[in-house]
């Protein structure tokens, strides 16, 4: 048995049973609120009238994982993967959550005891008028330890919040993936619907300048006066200021994708320039039920995971109400000179040890303790409105997108009717304008109005396949296919 054994053993050790008994009742409940997390009703139904194949029937979870798949789009696919590797936003949330996780490690570390090392080399010199004026060394090595006791459940409910601030914000990771995977789509399809209406201006502008070609021979052949000439050529300038405005669009949306995919802009350009259509919607699509928005969207379960974390705040504050427990204690060696500091490792005589229970409580703190509390539980009912207020802003987007998505479809399919009966206009202004029996003007307002309704519909298909992606995105779709281990 060598010396430190020996000190340790011949020590008081009276205060022993008091310890015990502290540890014994460390496995009582916590104080403060226990989380129940809250019940929301809602509807059971949506309130839209799903049209347009659009039915209330449970989404394939596959599916609504990798949504952008339904457009059937070789090329945003290749641009949704680079997103996720590369998009700055989306980089900049997974920093959060390995700090939030680093965050949590540093809660649970409370919950254990600490050791330290500590030694010195102190020198003194006493004065010669009280004392020899001689200078003294002293050299010290310890260990110390220390360990509260988390009795109260302060140190526990502090790691139930950092716990449940990891998991918020690993929802607002998967929330801003859903933003980001829609924000592609929706701006691929806006390049789409750019080169499309680039297109039907651009045959516009050609058949029009037959028109003005055809009213510049019969003004030079004098059948007809200059008035009909300068018409079709305003006529036809008119939509050629229309071009460099889609450009301008197309070169906009072009630049927004390739930041999006954290690239400089100019980047997409060149796998982009070939003109393509406009990617068509699927015939049909399930939407579910309002309930499933709850366990889906990933802002309603961050806001849910927001209001378990400031519940677990209420209970932190609350301990500091009680007394706090600690355990401490402290092995070291202590000597005059460094030689005898080693040379009396296994000798008693150098040996210094201490230890034994603390208790602390603040009796007065002029009502800061409370009032501490009163604040975290304000914050408690605001995470639980901010809570309701995601679920209904989630079921807005949802009725507002359905309804849009529905309408947009009726909207098309009337501009496509107006824009046949514009082209059968065209023919037959032109005709009768040939032929004498009709003015100039005829063909110009047929000519302007084919051209309005082949762009609206343009633009009424590209809003079609926009409103999907953004039901999509209400739905909370696209998130699950790329998450974060939970486990982790």
């Amino acid at each position: 048995m060598n010396a430190l054994s020996e000190i340790i053993l011949i020590r008081d050790v009276s205060w022993l049973p008091s310890v015990l008994a502290i540890l014994v009742i460390t496995g009582c409940a916590a104080v403060g609120p226990n989380y129940v997390p809250p019940e929301m009703s809602v509807s059971a139904i949506w309130h839209t009238q799903l049209e347009g194949g659009l039915a209330a029937e449970e989404i394939d979870p596959h599916t609504l994982a990798s949504w952008w798949t339904t457009l059937n789009d070789p090329g945003l696919y290749s641009l949704i993967e680079r997103a996720v590797a590369g998009n700055l936003d989306l980089k900049k949330a997974q920093a959060r959550v390995r700090e939030s996780r680093a965050r949590r490690g540093i809660a649970k570390a409370g919950m254990f005891p600490t050791l330290d090392i500590a030694g010195s080399d102190t020198w003194t010199r006493s004065s010669k008028d009280t004392g020899t004026g001689k200078t003294s060394q002293l050299y010290v090595a310890s260990f110390d330890s220390g360990w509260e006791l988390d009795i109260f459940g302060g140190v526990r409910r502090s790691v139930e919040a950092s716990e449940a601030d990891l998991r918020a914000i690993r929802e607002d990771l998967h929330d801003v993936l859903v933003s980001l995977l829609a924000e592609v789509a929706l701006n691929y399809v806006e390049v789409r619907t750019f080169q499309s209406r680039l297109d039907e201006a651009e045959a516009s502008l050609e058949a029009q300048n037959e028109t003005y070609q055809l009213t510049l021979w019969r003004y030079q052949a004098g059948l007809s006066d200059e008035l009909a000439t300068q018409q079709a050529r305003y006529n036809l300038e008119s939509t050629r200021s229309q071009i460099p405005t889609l450009r301008m669009g197309l070169d906009e949306a072009m630049n927004r994708i390739a930041v999006l995919l954290g690239e400089q802009p100019g980047k997409v350009h060149g796998e982009l320039e070939k003109r393509e259509p406009i990617p068509v919607t699927p015939l049909k699509a399930a939407v579910g039920v309002p309930a499933d928005l709850l366990r889906r969207r990933p802002d309603i379960r961050r806001a849910e995971r927001e209001l378990a974390a400031q519940t677990a705040r209420v209970g932190v504050a609350t301990a500091d109400l009680y007394p706090r427990f600690t355990l401490s204690g402290s092995i070291g060696l202590e000597a005059l000179s460094l030689n005898n500091l080693l040379s009396n490792l296994s000798s008693s005589d150098s040996w210094t040890l201490s230890g034994g229970p603390r208790i602390s409580w603040a009796v007065f703190d002029a009502g800061a303790i409370r009032q501490n509390i009163e604040v975290q539980s304000a914050l408690q009912e605001q995470a639980l409105i901010q809570y309701e207020a995601a679920i209904l802003g989630a079921l807005e987007d949802v009725e507002n997108a359905l309804v849009s998505y529905a309408e947009e479809q009726h909207r098309r399919d009337d501009l496509h009717e107006a824009t046949q009966a514009a082209q059968k206009a065209v023919e037959l202004a032109q005709n009768k304008y040939q032929a004498g029996l009709a003015d100039f003007s005829n063909v110009l307002d047929a000519q302007r109005s084919l051209l309005s309704f082949q762009d609206q519909m343009t633009q009424s298909n590209g809003t079609v396949t926009s409103n999907l992606i953004r039901l999509y995105k209400a739905l909370g779709g696209g998130w699950t296919s790329m998450a974060a281990d939970e486990n982790k």
